[in-house]
């Protein structure tokens, strides 16, 4: 193993590389937390924007940190994990991240870090250092999130709106624009929680992999911060192609629908985060998203527009792998 003395400004570097994944995480994702409250016109988009930035930021506060410890052992094995390795996953991820961004299409940056791990990985010792049994967990959440989310959103709505039938829509409509203040802040929070772990876990297993972190994998206060941080700067710059995606083409929203889309996608995340499980933040609004236009009549959702974004979720895993693996190959060449 290389020296800690030789591996400094490597490892300085590749953590400079991936606290600028968790900026683009951050850019490419506001459309998540303030896609809803932009579209209703509660906050303008200047100020949406600082409000999630403040609870991405926070977030460290309300939740453990098993999503962390999931990417950093749970994917693939730590022994196998070098500076090329990183380096080649965080490029396939960011490489991913900003072809996704520049087209507007909402693709989730959890999964392109996965998929760039797995690919990288591979290409240097083999599928034997895949551990299955955790990235089975992240493939099923690629259906189950959004699936979560849209029956919770559905349901939500159903209920507001059963509770609501006596009350006139101007009084509907005011309260819950007070109320998507709470449900943004929810799903801001779940945000934070659960995709800045996910860089806190390739930076501490690297440092792991350097000896840094003695015999057991754990993650530094440092790291938690600067993760935390590196997310909220990059939500503060917004992502609003992607914005105009998710908050009006493919249902519009008034704000009790904002409301329960935001509410329901926040429990998933939480429940997610919870339970250690890198989920796509994206596919949990947009399937919650979809779950409230549904709930209004079938013809509310562009499905065209949904079909073309279900697509990019099934793409994005391997398609960031290939771009790690070939990363890594050309590393391989220079290093």
């Amino acid at each position: 193993m290389t020296t800690v003395t030789l591996a400094l400004p490597l490892l300085i570097g590749l953590i400079a590389i991936a606290l600028l994944f968790d900026f683009l995480n951050g850019l490419h994702d506001a459309a998540n937390s303030i896609a809803t409250i932009v579209s209703t016109r509660v906050l303008r988009p200047s100020y949406a924007v600082m409000w999630a930035a403040f609870f991405n930021f926070i977030a460290f506060l309300f939740f453990g940190l098993h999503v962390a410890q999931t990417l950093g052992t749970g994917i693939v094995n730590a022994n196998v994990i070098d500076p090329s390795v990183i380096f080649s996953a965080l490029i396939g991820a960011i490489s991913w991240n900003v072809a996704t961004w520049i087209l507007g299409i909402p693709s989730s940056s959890s999964h392109a870090l996965i998929g760039g791990l797995v690919g990288a990985a591979a290409a240097k010792a083999g599928f034997d250092v895949v551990v299955w049994g955790g990235l089975s967990k992240t493939v099923s959440a690629i259906f189950l999130s959004p699936l979560t989310g849209f029956v919770l959103a559905l349901v939500l709505v159903l209920i507001v709106s059963w509770l609501c039938v006596r009350a006139t829509p101007f009084a509907v409509d005011s309260t819950f624009r007070w109320l998507q203040f709470v449900s943004a802040s929810l799903y801001s929070l779940g945000h934070g929680g659960n995709d800045a772990q996910k860089t806190m876990g390739i930076i501490a297993v690297l440092l792991y992999s350097q000896g840094l972190l003695g015999s057991e994998f754990y993650v530094p206060f440092w790291v938690v911060l600067s993760c935390q941080a590196a997310m909220a700067l990059g939500t503060l710059f917004g992502g609003w192609r992607i914005v105009h995606t998710m908050g009006s083409k493919i249902t519009r929203l008034n704000p009790m629908q904002g409301f329960c889309a935001e509410t329901g996608g926040a429990i998933t995340l939480f429940a997610a985060t919870w339970l250690g499980v890198p989920v796509s933040t994206t596919h949990t609004i947009t399937g919650a998203i979809i779950g409230v236009g549904a709930a209004r009549r079938t013809s509310a959702v562009r499905w065209g527009i949904a079909g073309n974004i279900v697509v990019a979720w099934v793409v994005t895993l391997p398609a960031a792998a290939l771009i790690a693996a070939a990363c890594y190959g050309l590393t391989t060449l220079f290093v």
